[in-house]
């Protein structure tokens, strides 16, 4: 499998849309009588003035999700290719994003973090720009916007806004101006933001938006570990994900080491940002499937024992449908 996805060949999109379906198979055959899909935060309810978290049957539901994931796939993959991240073209990065938004249930359904990824490869495509750019201040105001958006759409998202300070960081000698530029991004929608709710005569309640922003982070959450056992095989992806690009670190481009130290901010930003939310709920880490993705192809197209990553890749898929049909 992972031989013939580390081909840049168009006919891997068929592929990868037959990969697709197997791995939500075990998912579709126990898939519940309702499906809830919110795509705003309730501050933002008002801006979607219909009912629509139950428009979809379940089925319609888990089929626009693949849809969407697919569409992602494809989109991260350009990206990848698109700044050589890997070194050569490939359909890796596809490959993996679509397996590793297969791991867990509600990675499977639609849902508001699934909606951001769209946006989260759109930032991606800006901050990498940052390395060839001379003046990154319309770039920073731009991305400070998309942070915005993605924060009505779910919450979390705000804490990406550290992403563009830390690719300035990363790319760029300092330049105040272009700091300053994306908070008036970010200041922008919400301007606009403000004025809607001034207008629907809700203003007081406007600064309650960023409540959720001083929950503290939890000591404890209640989750059952044998459903998170599927997770060895992705752990031991990233370990030696992390001893290849160790070993080949210095060899790669400037631009390419600097990209995945940002991807790495990224990850980190997207695993810890989960607590604000009332409810603890796993699809909110889909937002670390586009930089886990890049990791897992990294490791993949630098891998050299073929029965070695050709077994692990195995080992992940039947892990992902095994437990697909067993939830303990």
């Amino acid at each position: 499998m992972i031989s013939i996805f580390k081909v840049f060949n168009p006919l891997n999109v068929l592929w990868l849309a037959i990969l697709m379906f197997i791995l939500r198979i075990g998912y579709i055959a126990h898939v519940p009588d309702k499906l809830e899909f919110t795509f705003v935060e309730p501050f933002a309810r008002l801006l979607v003035p219909v009912s629509y978290e139950y428009a979809f049957s379940p089925t319609a539901n888990v089929f626009w999700a693949g849809v969407l994931v697919l569409a992602q796939a494809l989109l991260l993959n350009y990206l990848v290719n698109h700044f050589n991240l890997l070194g050569r073209p490939t359909f890796l990065p596809s490959l993996m994003y679509v397996t590793l938004t297969a791991l867990f249930a509600p990675f499977m359904v639609l849902s508001a973090p699934l909606i951001c990824n769209f946006l989260v490869i759109w930032m991606l495509f800006k901050l990498f720009s940052f390395y060839k750019s001379d003046d990154a201040k319309s770039t920073a105001y731009d991305v400070g916007m998309i942070v915005a958006i993605g924060s009505i759409i779910y919450l979390p998202y705000i804490f990406l806004f550290l992403s563009i300070w830390i690719a300035l960081i990363v790319f760029k000698p300092f330049n105040w101006r272009e700091w300053v530029s994306g908070i008036l991004g970010y200041l922008t929608i919400f301007f606009f933001f403000a004025v809607f709710y001034y207008l629907n005569n809700r203003l007081g309640g406007f600064s309650h938006i960023w409540a959720p922003l001083g929950s503290k982070f939890p000591n404890r959450i209640n989750i059952n570990y044998y459903n998170y056992l599927v997770l060895i095989p992705v752990l031991l992806i990233l370990v030696l994900y992390f001893f290849k690009l160790q070993q080949n670190y210095y060899k790669s481009y400037v631009q390419v080491r600097k990209s995945f130290q940002l991807l790495f901010v990224i990850f980190l930003i997207g695993s810890l940002s989960f607590y604000i939310k009332a409810e603890f709920n796993l699809n909110h880490f889909l937002l670390c499937a586009v930089p886990a993705a890049v990791f897992f192809s990294y490791y993949f197209i630098n891998a050299n024992v073929k029965w070695m990553y050709e077994s692990l890749y195995l080992l992940l898929l039947i892990s992902i449908i095994y437990f697909q049909f067993n939830t303990f």
